[in-house]
């Protein structure tokens, strides 16, 4: 079942990527980095469409990383990589594009950022990757002592610029305000998409309030005993995290149990461990 559910929040991350790419990223010429970035300039100055140069240029670098990393590549990015690529060629033929589809250049650059972040953001959270320029990044690392992400990041930069040649001024400036909103916009929506609510419960409801945790939201629960200074009484601290959307129900069920616990709850960007996350 988990490994359906990853698989099918690999495939919408695609398509987010593809549509943001496709109806708004290629019609308005951003070229924010990337190969979908270099696409897009070729496309303006060569006969071949946005969607075949994406696709080309993925198989190109897929190749590289075949034979500089070998198995590293990953099944996952061969298939994500060919997928988004394939669905952006499709839309070329389903739906084809002369302009783009409104005249507000910053409202499309915001659906461009927004869906290609969050396609991309979907696709690390199942350990996979839209292959491109983070395979260049992976041979870098293999063989030099090159800073990758500054080297990632001077790549995009060149890309976003060339767009003011390629196209113009108002473009390039829209590339490069892309290129600055990606970069903090991705890590963003990845802390979201994983964040968790950490619990600390001081209760005298030690047994009910574990045995809710435990046999209904499955998950494990460390208890030390506590002294209040104020009042010299004797409780039990209860340490536990859960998913955000287990933790409305959790903090219901314990004011349920015990009106007078003490409930602190905070968010972590990240849950490793058994029920979560893999190392």
């Amino acid at each position: 079942m988990k490994d359906f559910k990853n698989f099918l929040i690999m495939n919408l991350g695609c398509v987010a990527l593809a549509m943001g790419v496709y109806f708004f990223k290629i019609p308005n010429g951003f070229a924010t980095g990337g190969v979908t970035g270099i696409g897009t300039l070729l496309a303006k100055i060569t006969p071949l469409s946005a969607g075949i140069w994406i696709w080309g240029l993925n198989i190109l670098f897929l190749l590289l990383g075949f034979i500089f990393l070998g198995k590293k590549t990953g099944i996952k990015t061969v298939y994500c990589s060919m997928f988004y690529s394939a669905l952006t060629y499709l839309f070329e033929i389903i739906v084809p594009l002369s302009k783009p589809l409104s005249d507000q250049p910053f409202l499309e650059l915001v659906y461009a950022m927004l869906l290609t972040s969050i396609g991309a953001a979907m696709i690390f959270n199942t350990n996979g990757s839209s292959g491109g320029t983070d395979i260049i990044a992976l041979i870098l690392k293999k063989f030099t002592n090159i800073n990758i992400g500054r080297a990632l990041l001077g790549v995009d930069f060149v890309v976003a610029a060339t767009s003011f040649i390629i196209f113009d001024v108002k473009t390039g400036l829209f590339s490069l305000l892309g290129l600055f909103m990606k970069a903090f916009l991705v890590d963003g929506v990845i802390e979201s998409l994983n964040s968790c609510k950490y619990f600390v419960v001081i209760t005298t409801e030690r047994e009910k309030i574990s045995d809710f945790i435990i046999q209904t939201l499955h998950h494990g629960v460390t208890v030390s005993n506590v002294i209040g200074e104020y009042t010299k009484e004797e409780k039990t601290m209860i340490h536990t995290v859960c998913k955000r959307i287990e933790a409305v129900k959790l903090r219901n069920k314990i004011r349920q149990i015990d009106p007078h616990a003490f409930i602190i709850i905070t968010t972590s960007s990240e849950i490793i461990g058994r029920g979560f996350r893999s190392v």
